[in-house]
């Protein structure tokens, strides 16, 4: 029996409570590696950037160190800037970009910019190709204190003494056929509720956060990834994923209040990255190379205002 013919869990209109999770956990399965994956190419970089531990995951016997990456060290009266990827696992090319971003970008930003990169924040989701994190709880709703999630309460501690020196946040996601039929479907069995069918976009977006908006930041990312890979064009509605579209290309959602993770350093300018790796006119390698265009652009844009 496949994991998509298993039948439902729990009880329609009932949240989930430890024993449905405990069910839910044992269905997901290890499909790739991220010792072999993440930190090997972080392992490769070792001899161009800085590698910072910033502590572990742990679920029962399985233990994830988690790595930060620095460009030196930091100094003073640089713009920082903050680079995250992975923090729903499943999102491959938000690692994967993260990645391609230090190996072939990144050495061009010495001393210029402060770069803090975190390529996988949910290592053992990225292990099981799932949003949620052990506890059927997604890190990208738990940036808040005190977090629920010990992959968004890590990067937290990591950022808190930096707080204050970051000029921009590029939080690298996508949006993947599979929101709609297994993880939408799913969240709404664990929290007791309908599932109320949506779409999902065909094409790149944004995020931009409401209480902060950056229309021309958003907008310069928007021109470089372009030519990559297409923008998701608003649907009937003037929306993109049920939410009004400001501009081509970009949505706004109020970042602090959802404890997204794009609202954690504070920083003035903030987005957050939507592939759509699922599309027949995108490859994983164009997917990977417009994530890393989104940080090179976001970067560009900080130096250019200074």
């Amino acid at each position: 029996m496949t994991l998509s013919a298993l039948p439902p869990i729990g009880t329609p209109g009932q949240p989930w409570g430890p024993a449905e999770i405990a069910q839910w956990r044992a269905r997901q399965v290890r499909q790739r590696s991220y010792a072999d994956e993440v930190l090997a190419a972080i392992e490769r970089l070792r001899p161009r950037f800085d590698v910072q531990p910033y502590g572990e995951v742990v679920y029962g016997a399985e233990r994830y160190p988690l790595l930060a990456l620095r460009n030196g060290d930091w100094h003073s009266g640089l713009p920082g800037v903050l680079v995250t990827g992975g923090v729903h696992g499943y999102e491959t090319s938000g690692v994967h970009g993260a990645l391609r971003f230090l190996d072939r970008h990144a050495e061009q930003y010495a001393g210029r910019v402060n770069l803090l990169v975190v390529p996988c924040v949910s290592p053992w989701a990225y292990e099981r190709i799932h949003r949620w994190n052990f506890d059927a709880i997604d890190p990208n709703r738990s940036f808040r204190e005190p977090s629920p999630a010990q992959e968004s309460a890590a990067l937290m501690r990591l950022v808190a003494p930096l707080r204050g020196q970051f000029v921009a946040h590029v939080d690298l996601h996508e949006t993947t056929d599979t929101d709609e039929t297994v993880f939408r479907p799913a969240l709404a069995a664990r929290d007791g509720k309908p599932f109320e069918p949506g779409s999902i976009p065909d094409g790149f977006y944004l995020v931009d956060d409401t209480e902060n908006p950056q229309p021309a930041f958003q907008q310069a990312i928007i021109e470089a990834v372009e030519p990559i890979t297409h923008i998701a064009p608003a649907d009937a509605q003037g929306q993109l994923i049920g939410t009004p579209a400001v501009a081509h290309g970009v949505v706004r959602y109020p970042l602090r209040a959802l404890g997204l993770c794009a609202s954690v350093t504070g920083a003035r300018y903030t987005t957050t990255t939507e592939v759509y790796p699922d599309s027949p006119r995108a490859t994983p390698e164009q997917c990977d190379a417009a994530q890393a265009a989104a940080v090179c652009a976001a970067i560009d844009f900080v130096l250019a205002q200074r």
